[in-house]
């Protein structure tokens, strides 16, 4: 199990770029997989709780049913603009579902506001972190995987 916090002591240069990221907008897009295999794209927020990248979801909603199912996913930042000025960041790894009661009143109590009726929560385990960037004329991609130096690939 790998958590947000032990990518922020592996990638300490890396993490708060693409905390940023997720934090600038409220709407991000999940990526699940549905029964069949085929991928399914939801718009998700996130939540940083704890040591833990966090989503909730209605209760029942498919996006969940498919995590409950098959925990792999990938999360995709918005961009923001069309300038991608602060980068684009991609977090792929394994959700699993808080179901312990007293994991699941941490996790409300550090929500801006408690979930209107019920829900589904999901820590999100990263198995890798992308931050892709704009700097000059060079497009700079930045990768990290549990255990492992940061990677940089540059490309013009």
């Amino acid at each position: 199990m790998t958590t947000w916090q032990d990518f922020e002591h592996e990638a300490p240069d890396l993490a708060p770029l693409v905390r940023a990221r997720f934090e600038a907008n409220e709407h991000h897009v999940l990526a699940t997989l549905r029964r069949g295999g085929a991928p399914r794209v939801s718009g998700i927020e996130v939540e940083f709780v704890g040591a833990d990248l966090t989503i909730g979801s209605m209760y029942g909603a498919v996006k969940a049913l498919d995590l409950r199912r098959d925990g792999r996913f990938a999360l995709h930042s918005n961009p923001g603009d069309e300038t991608m000025e602060d980068g684009d960041a991609k977090v792929s790894g394994t959700a699993v579902e808080i179901t312990d009661p007293a994991e699941l009143a941490a996790y409300e109590g550090d929500l801006p506001q408690p979930p209107p009726g019920p829900y589904h929560a999901f820590r999100l385990e990263p198995g890798e972190v992308v931050l892709t960037c704009v700097e000059g004329d060079r497009l700079v991609i930045r990768s990290w995987r549990p255990g492992e130096q940061v990677r940089v690939f540059e490309r013009t």
